[in-house]
């Protein structure tokens, strides 16, 4: 099974209810299921942009931006959600981006203009998957993948901020 980067998009209410249930229940079990439309499976595909940024000397803030999008917030007090309900344990717990972070991350993630971000991308499929790291067993257009991801990641982030929502992150 290949690890994913995920993102859920949650009310705080929500996250108070599973800190309550993981408090209330043997076994801490937060009883984390947000529902399919507030989920994002992302892939390595923003990894893979981020690692594209820092290469081809891109604005530093806008592999920060990235990063803190795909990584959270280092304070965010949901160590509830680490649990096997949640995510596999592999990786780092899950972290928390609050209403006002997301806010931010949606709008410099509209802010980004992609296509100027991948103009020096590789056109051969081999060097662009190696350029993002991605590996010689990528199949397809590289420049069409994170472009995607890229969109997908932005809209679930606008909806999240215009909701008034937190997001949580973890690889999964």
């Amino acid at each position: 099974m290949a690890l994913t980067q995920r993102f859920a998009r949650v009310t705080p209410e929500y996250l108070e209810r599973c800190r309550a249930t993981a408090l209330d229940s043997p076994g801490a079990v937060p009883n984390w299921g947000p529902p399919a439309e507030d989920l994002l499976d992302a892939g390595w595909a923003v990894w893979g942009l981020i690692r594209h940024c820092r290469a081809s000397g891109a604005a530093p803030a806008t592999a920060a931006l990235l990063e803190r999008a795909v990584s959270g917030d280092p304070d965010g007090d949901v160590g509830f959600l680490d649990h096997d309900e949640v995510y596999d344990g592999f990786a780092d717990p899950p972290r928390l981006l609050g209403p006002t972070a997301v806010a931010d991350i949606a709008h410099g993630l509209d802010a980004i203009d992609v296509g100027t971000l991948l103009a020096d991308l590789p056109a051969t499929p081999a060097e662009a998957a190696a350029v993002c790291g991605f590996g010689p067993g990528f199949v397809g257009d590289v420049r069409a993948h994170l472009v995607e991801h890229c969109a997908a990641m932005r809209q679930f982030y606008r909806e999240a901020a215009h909701r008034g929502w937190c997001v949580v992150v973890w690889v999964d």
